[in-house]
């Protein structure tokens, strides 16, 4: 099960299926020009989470206990005449839990625009034609062999109730 080499020597399968030195020099290459190319973005995100922590916090903390009172008297009668916030609305509290800018909210911005940035399909582009495997593990084909003339393809991914 080897691959035979140009000087009569043979490759085991494992070698023939290990990415040449290149690829991973061409890996760490693409992932440094998208850091620099989604760090503009990344950073401007962050500022409109800060932007919006800041908001809410200040509206939060500044209203005085005069104006605080004020804005509870004209929400009670503006419920009662029907105008009011819904119920389901959370009231506004400031608390560790439910900020906006945190490492995890950054963390999870970042991974996103790095996925959006490396899709493979793009608005207007061709449609991706990845390689699919049948069944029996051996036959492999493009998902695009699969469409018959003007016929739409669909592509089902998780059972059909």
């Amino acid at each position: 099960g080897g691959v035979a080499l140009p000087g009569g020597g043979r490759v085991g399968p494992l070698a023939k299926m290990l990415p040449c030195p290149g690829a991973h020099t061409w890996q760490a290459l693409s992932q440094a020009a998208a850091c620099v190319l989604l760090l503009p973005r990344f950073l401007l995100t962050a500022l409109m989470l800060w932007l919006l922590d800041f908001l809410c916090i200040r509206k939060k903390l500044l209203l005085s206990p005069a104006e605080a009172q004020a804005q509870a008297q004209a929400q009670g009668q503006a419920g009662e005449a029907g105008r009011g916030p819904p119920p389901d609305d959370p009231p506004l509290c400031v608390s560790d839990s439910n900020r906006m800018f945190t490492l995890e909210s950054l963390k999870a911005v970042w991974h996103g625009q790095k996925l959006d940035f490396f899709k493979a399909a793009h608005v207007g582009a061709p449609a991706p034609n990845p390689e699919v495997v049948q069944l029996d593990g051996r036959t492999r084909l493009r998902i695009l062999d699969y469409a018959r003339g003007r016929r739409p393809l669909i592509l089902n991914f998780g059972s059909c109730t």
